[in-house]
């Protein structure tokens, strides 16, 4: 059984409430549908629009929400592709899109999917597993050399032990060929790294290297930059961005683009800071442990009334 509890659910409503009529929102990273069902069921007029790379996710999640009816949509696709997927639906221009930057349960979950670290599985990562022209993360771990590797978990995971990881996987690859599956890849890494520096980092060593693969395998920073590029297209009139973060690289991006946008005339900033959970919610969710949201409100039409 998937469980799945959207995170910072109370914060994403009351930031949705500053808008006087709330009309159709984009949940842009559908997964197993807590945001769509908190705004279909606090919003009874309001439409929303799932997108999700995981046919996975679709099917269940239009099961689940299907006696909202027709205010309920779900569409397979990368929110990379925003624009094109909201001129396909014909259902305007939205007041508000939603995007979780997290894994879903779902994909966590499920061993066979290759996201986790803690349960074995094939090195596959794919959000989209119907692409079976998309790169794997198997593909990578057995192919790439050693200074690309080196790169990949720098610049993805931001692991300071990068290069003994890759030569310790090099190493293996050499002597005992291709790397499998997920439970082989965390051995490795575990059998690479000393002891104290395994107990310095607290928490699982595979953890970074398996965020950097993610991150490659679904070219999830810059599918981000398009889609942040489009919802500016997108905002002719209010529209409010929220965005719930994992890590500073995708969080990085958001603030810089949010700032930026303030800086230009586009709208306002709700806060400054991003907001984080709250202690009672870290107790009933502990994924939610590094999440960060921030938000963007445009103010297209206000600024252009201000200027005549």
């Amino acid at each position: 059984m998937n469980t799945h509890i959207p995170v910072m659910l109370p914060e994403v409503c009351s930031i949705l409430e500053e808008t006087r009529d709330l009309r159709f929102v984009v949940d842009a990273t559908l997964g197993l549908g807590g945001y769509s069902e908190g705004v279909l069921r606090k919003w009874r007029k309001a439409a929303v629009l799932g997108i999700d790379q995981d046919p996975q996710a679709i099917e269940v999640t239009r099961r689940k929400l299907m006696d909202y009816g027709d205010r309920f949509r779900a569409v397979h696709g990368n929110f990379r592709d925003l624009t094109t997927i909201l001129k396909k639906s014909g259902m305007g221009k939205p007041d508000a899109v939603i995007f979780d930057l997290g894994v879903s349960s779902i994909q966590i979950e499920t061993p066979e999917r290759g996201f986790s670290f803690q349960k074995d599985g094939p090195l596959d990562m794919r959000m989209d597993s119907l692409n079976e022209r998309q790169e794997m993360a198997g593909d990578i771990i057995n192919k790439a050399t050693m200074r690309e590797l080196i790169t990949l978990f720098r610049k993805y995971g931001e692991d300071p032990y990068a290069a003994q990881i890759a030569r310790g996987i090099v190493r293996f690859r050499e002597s005992s060929g291709p790397i499998k599956s997920t439970s082989e890849l965390v051995r490795i890494i575990r059998e690479t790294l000393p002891a104290p520096v395994q107990r310095k980092m607290g928490k699982n060593p595979s953890r970074k290297v398996f965020q950097a693969l993610r991150i490659a395998v679904n070219d999830e920073l810059q599918a981000l930059d398009d889609a942040l590029d489009q919802c500016e297209g997108l905002a002719q009139g209010v529209m409010t961005v929220i965005v719930v973060s994992y890590h500073s690289l995708e969080d990085r991006i958001v603030k810089n683009r949010f700032r930026e946008w303030a800086s230009r005339g586009r709208g306002k900033l709700p806060f400054k800071r991003p907001l984080v959970p709250s202690e009672e919610e870290l107790k009933e969710n502990w994924r939610s442990r590094s999440a960060k949201l921030r938000a963007f409100s445009f103010l297209v039409q206000v600024a252009k009334e201000a200027g005549r």
